[in-house]
């Protein structure tokens, strides 16, 4: 498990083009026909593109993530903006905790979990995933929604068969390339990044960039496998989607959906 040191600081700049308005859609799609929260865990929060918004909209967010840095960056954003741009009349919070999802605990039960951002496809052992959904449920309070994403398999295929990968812009560039292991269906994104830390000089010089390097592991699991653990730990699985809309998967879907619930 890794805890993005350096890419914390630039993990926003290069995730502009995320699609975090579909998820919140997403979520609230699935909370207004299983039931609206008022205390929403956002499991891997990162820099918190999902629980500042969420907690600006009025619910009572967690945000937990294992990275300190990727923590600090979300409590700067919400110092900086989040508290003073609440619609009126909200009362909106966020508490953000170090934490790893394979063993996540409140000392209260939450009315939904939220795990986005393909941010299980990060763990690489089949026991990590059965101890997420177990603490999950745990966590949940009876009748509480799990919604989370995954990366279906072939979607890991497709990035190893479509890198390398190249950014190059005035304040950021960065190579990613990618190896795939097909029996563990498992990937290694490695990426070199040269972010600028000076400004053009007087001369006309193109300033200084920093050089380093990141390396991402992430799996896919069968489909039928992830439904069989949810149910392992007691979840009731309600609905598996694909890409953003309320359809089945087939084999061309990129990101899977899922919801389940606790019984109540």
């Amino acid at each position: 498990m890794r805890t993005y040191r350096q890419f914390a600081s630039v993990y926003d700049r290069l995730m502009e083009e995320m699609p975090y308005p579909q998820w919140l859609n997403f979520a609230r799609r699935c909370w207004e026909k299983y039931g609206m929260p008022k205390t929403v865990v956002d499991l891997g929060c990162g820099t918190g593109n999902v629980a500042i918004p969420l907690a600006k909209s009025g619910f009572s967010v967690f945000g937990i993530d294992l990275s300190a840095d990727m923590l600090a960056v979300a409590r700067s954003k919400w110092e900086a903006g989040g508290r003073t741009a609440r619609t009126p009349g909200e009362e909106g919070s966020i508490r953000w905790l170090q934490q790893d999802m394979r063993d996540w605990e409140l000392p209260e039960e939450v009315d939904a979990v939220l795990c986005f951002c393909d941010s299980l496809n990060y763990l690489t052992e089949h026991r990590d995933v059965a101890d997420t959904f177990r603490h999950t449920f745990n966590n949940l309070a009876p009748g509480g929604l799990f919604v989370f994403d995954v990366h279906a398999p072939a979607q890991l295929e497709r990035y190893a068969d479509e890198q390398p990968f190249v950014l190059d812009e005035k304040d950021v560039a960065y190579l990613w390339t990618c190896e795939y292991d097909p029996v563990r269906r498992e990937i290694d994104h490695d990426l070199t990044f040269f972010v600028r830390e000076e400004e053009e000089g007087a001369a006309g010089g193109a300033g200084l960039y920093r050089r380093f390097e990141e390396s991402h592991t992430q799996r896919a699991y069968e489909p039928d496998w992830l439904a069989e653990q949810l149910q392992a730990a007691g979840f009731e699985l309600l609905h598996r989607f694909a890409d953003f809309e309320w359809k089945s998967p087939d084999e061309d879907s990129e990101r899977l959906f899922f919801v389940a619930r606790k019984p109540a």
